[in-house]
């Protein structure tokens, strides 16, 4: 019996005053909790799977970004010394005698790899001044004065610098991740410092990023709106197989596409030649490896997900209006600007949307065709994702990438209103 009929039974029941009024209302009430947990066994499937695909591991990357506890678990002693010093001057032999005997127990276990890495990305030379004063350190017999015996070995550990990467990087929860995103690190005093110029590479990247999602997505709209508005007005039969056309890059692999751009583009590519042999130019264009060959491909490969919106809600505005604002006085382009477009808004702003999110994302393409002055930023996460292994710095770039989307989501939202996005 569905909820509308149990209703009006129910109803009728307290109508004749066959049945107490508490009574119905308790039938009512557990009649709506059974279709609530109706609706949700049909939705749980959904929901379990975007918990496990999309929720948990956005999360766990979130919680790598600002979660490192390998300098506090590798060099406990050392960490737990250094909780007194406040970045001035020099630790004290405590904790010089503690760092002493532990990186001797790392370089034992071979565990000395993994922290001197570590510390290695907040303060540069770590790495190599870790292992040698280990080695020395197991050669070495016990001294009274680790401080004298450390600074005799390199003296880099008579400077604040090494000792204030321990510190900040002991602590299990910390920003250093995220700051080395920005271009910025613990400075010697534990302030906040920009990094040398020599190692600032990822504000320009997040721009260049920024630039070329922003230049992409102006492309579709600006190649797509015109496709779009044409399949919406011409004859049923002719727009379907147009459409079909401008599905056809779905059915062809992404890496066969990038490839095929490879071909026509790069310096002895058809497109140079076949540009030569037109005398538009005169000597070959470079356009692979930069920012040409990144529009380029990455435009194409995007501009279906402009169109389809586009068409879908151009397909749904009636002609009336517009030859009503003919037949009122109104020219073409003043009818097609003040009447037409505005209808269009939703369209735009869900293929904006699309492409923007998807273009800032793409990696294959950029790294293929774009080169090095053509790679974006989410090159460079799953370049510390597979080859740095630098998990925490590619979950804080992740988790900034995020923040960009977000903010530009909720700019749309203020500006235009997600409630006006519509893709049909």
């Amino acid at each position: 019996m569905s909820e509308q009929t149990l209703a009006a039974a129910m109803l009728r029941m307290q109508e004749q005053g066959t049945e107490p009024q508490a009574n119905l209302k308790a039938r009512l009430a557990q009649a709506e909790r059974r279709n609530r947990w109706r609706a949700l066994a049909l939705v749980a499937p959904l929901l379990i799977f975007v918990l496990v695909t999309f929720l948990l591991p956005l999360a766990s990357m979130l919680y790598r970004s600002v979660h490192n506890p390998l300098v506090a678990e590798s060099l406990p002693q050392t960490v737990a010394a250094l909780s007194q010093w406040q970045f001035a001057g020099l630790p004290d032999e405590q904790a010089y005698a503690a760092l002493a005997q532990e990186l001797i127990s790392l370089r034992q276990s071979n565990d000395l790899g993994k922290i001197a890495s570590r510390l290695n990305n907040e303060y540069s030379g770590m790495r190599s001044l870790m292992t040698a004063t280990a080695r020395e350190l197991s050669r070495a017999s016990s001294a009274s004065q680790y401080s004298a015996l450390l600074q005799s070995l390199d003296k880099r550990w008579g400077e604040p610098g090494p000792w204030a990467a321990i510190k900040v990087l002991g602590e299990p929860y910390n920003l250093s991740n995220y700051l080395a995103a920005l271009d910025y690190t613990y400075g010697a005093d534990g302030s906040v410092q920009a990094q040398p110029e020599s190692r600032q590479i990822y504000q320009s990247l997040f721009l260049r990023t920024l630039g070329l999602t922003l230049a992409i997505t102006g492309l579709c709209l600006l190649l797509g709106f015109p496709l779009a508005y044409l399949l919406a007005n011409l004859p049923e039969k002719t727009a379907n197989l147009l459409l079909i056309l401008v599905l056809l890059p779905f059915w062809t692999s992404l890496l066969v596409r990038t490839s095929a751009w490879i071909v026509l583009l790069q310096s002895q590519g058809v497109l140079n030649d076949l540009l030569l042999w037109l005398g538009l130019i005169e000597q070959r264009l470079e356009m692979m490896h930069n920012h040409i060959g990144t529009l380029v491909a990455m435009t194409h490969i995007l501009l279906p997900f402009m169109v389809l919106p586009l068409y879908s809600v151009m397909k749904s505005i009636s002609p009336v209006y517009l030859r009503a604002a003919r037949s009122l006085g109104a020219k073409p382009a003043y009818a097609f600007i003040k009447v037409y477009l505005p209808q269009t808004l939703p369209g735009i702003g869900a293929g904006g949307l699309l492409v923007f999110i998807l273009s800032v994302g793409f990696y294959i393409t950029p790294a293929l065709v774009g080169g090095r002055s053509g790679q974006m930023i989410s090159n460079f996460i799953a370049y510390h994702m597979q080859t740095s292994l630098n998990w925490g710095l590619a979950a804080a770039l992740g988790g900034l990438l995020l923040a960009l989307v977000l903010m530009l989501y909720a700019l749309y939202n203020r500006l235009v209103g997600i409630q006006n996005l519509k893709v049909g």
